[in-house]
C-alpha cells in the first residue's frame, strides 16, 4: 500500500509541476533578412555592400535567452555590391578569390543578456577560410504572431565591427579602411 501511495504521489507531482520552457527552433526568413556592411573609401565616401537571401536557424528560448543559439551560413559569392566591377574585384586575388561553393558561417558559442531585449552574442565567424571569435551587439525587436502568415515570428537586429585584416582580405588598408561596420537585421519564423 505504501508503494502505491508513493507512486501516486510521484505521478500527481509530475502532473502538477510546471514544465520548463525550452528553446524553440526558428528558421530565418530569407526574404526579410540581410547583412549590410560599410567601409571608408579613401576618406571620400562610405561604400556599402550586402548579403541577403541567406539561411540559418535560431534556437530561441524566450524564458532564458542566454540558453538560445544561432547558426547562419551563406555563399561569399552572394555578396551584392551595387556595381559589377566592384564585385569582380572583391572576388579577385586582392580580396576573397572565393570558389563558387565557399561559405561564410557564424555559429554562436555564448549569449550574455545585457537588458530586457538586448544581448551580446559571441560566436565563431568563418570568412575566407579563417575562423575568429566575433561579438554581435543584438536587440530583440519583436516576438509575436505574424499578421499575414499567422504563425509565431521573431525579429532581431545586431551590429559588430570586423577587421578585414583578421580574415586576410585587408588589401589597400589603411587607405580603404580595415574596419568594416556590419549591420544585421533578420526575421525568423517558428519551425514547423
Amino acid at each position: 500500500m505504501k508503494t502505491l501511495l508513493t507512486a501516486a504521489t510521484l505521478v500527481a507531482a509530475t502532473l502538477t509541476t510546471p514544465a520548463f520552457a525550452a528553446a524553440e527552433d526558428y528558421v530565418l526568413d530569407a526574404s526579410h533578412s540581410q547583412i549590410v556592411f560599410s567601409y571608408d573609401h579613401l576618406g571620400y565616401s562610405t561604400t556599402y555592400g550586402m548579403f541577403s537571401g541567406f539561411e540559418g536557424t535560431i534556437a530561441f528560448d524566450q524564458e532564458d535567452p542566454a540558453a538560445s543559439s544561432v547558426s547562419v551560413s551563406f555563399p561569399v559569392r552572394s555578396m551584392l555590391t551595387g556595381w559589377e566591377a566592384r564585385f569582380g574585384h572583391f572576388m579577385s586575388d586582392d580580396f576573397f578569390a572565393a570558389a563558387e561553393d565557399e561559405m561564410v558561417t557564424f555559429t554562436s558559442t555564448a549569449i550574455e543578456v545585457t537588458g530586457d531585449d538586448t544581448a551580446l552574442i559571441t560566436g565563431d565567424l568563418t570568412l575566407n577560410g579563417i575562423t575568429k571569435p566575433v561579438v554581435l551587439d543584438a536587440k530583440l525587436n519583436q516576438v509575436g504572431v505574424h499578421p499575414q502568415r499567422e504563425k509565431p515570428w521573431a525579429g532581431f537586429d545586431a551590429t559588430t565591427t570586423l577587421l578585414r585584416s583578421d580574415f586576410e582580405v585587408g588589401a589597400f588598408a589603411p587607405f580603404v579602411s580595415d574596419e568594416v561596420e556590419v549591420n544585421i537585421s533578420i526575421e525568423a519564423s517558428k519551425a514547423e
